[in-house]
């Protein structure tokens, strides 16, 4: 549960600096149009953020972490965040100095979306899984459940 915390942690900072970047940068630039680092924040305290404190709580109700899928899903999951943002940051900074943005940036972009796919299918499998186990443990309505006094 704690990679979770720290994830969400890390997201919060890395987001409100990505803020900050996009507003000084392209003030300094006199840039007024549209890039791609207007919307880097939003990515980092959306999928990163608020992401990783929803996993924080999936993870206090059906214990996901320290299983195989759950480093799987984690490790998948931050690269995909990491490659795209970053593809953002340098396609956007790009813009901002009216460079040609490399061919190769969606490209990379793309699998960083991938990547990001793949994270997200491997925790909705660990979510299932999780979820038959809680199904089978609990009475049923024949079965009363045990009190302790």
């Amino acid at each position: 549960m704690r990679k979770s915390y720290h994830a969400a942690h890390i997201y919060m900072i890395l987001g409100l600096i990505s803020g900050l970047y996009y507003r000084e940068f392209t003030k300094a630039h006199h840039f007024d149009g549209d890039t791609q680092l207007a919307v880097i924040h939003t990515h980092l305290l959306a999928l990163g953020m608020l992401g990783f404190l929803i996993v924080l709580a999936l993870d206090k109700q059906f214990q996901l972490s320290g299983t195989k899928l759950f480093t799987s899903f984690f490790w998948f999951y931050n690269v995909g965040i990491a490659i795209t943002v970053v593809m953002m940051f340098v396609h956007g900074t790009e813009t901002v100095l009216g460079s040609k943005v490399p061919e190769a940036v969606p490209w990379i972009a793309g699998l960083g979306h991938t990547l990001l796919t793949v994270g997200l299918v491997l925790l909705f499998i660990l979510l299932g899984q999780r979820l038959n186990e809680s199904t089978r443990t609990e009475p049923t309505e024949s079965e009363p459940a045990k009190t302790t006094a």
